[in-house]
């Protein structure tokens, strides 16, 4: 995936030079001194609205492979039993 930066006047020049950039990627719009919008395939924002979206479809992304995660190890018992004690109940 490749992101491109446009000013916002360079948008204005030269749209379909955005329009070609955002089926590589997104393509980010500056304005006063930071991005003010995003450009986008219609494929990648349906992708991002999918309500239909979930973990394993995330994960299933060709995508998901550029990205590094490493889970941490679980340290110590997984669960811990509660203390309750009786003046928490109403009782002195």
């Amino acid at each position: 995936m490749t992101i491109t930066t446009l000013s916002g006047e360079e948008f204005d020049r030269d749209a379909n030079r955005a329009m070609r950039a955002a089926a590589e990627g997104p393509v980010f719009i500056t304005g006063r001194g930071g991005p003010t919008h995003v450009l986008l395939a219609i494929e990648d924002y349906l992708k991002l609205t999918s309500a239909h979206a979930n973990i394993v479809d995330m994960l299933a992304m060709p995508e998901a492979s550029d990205i590094e995660f490493e889970a941490p190890r679980l340290r110590g018992p997984i669960s811990h039993p509660a203390e309750v004690w009786m003046k928490d109940l109403g009782h002195d």
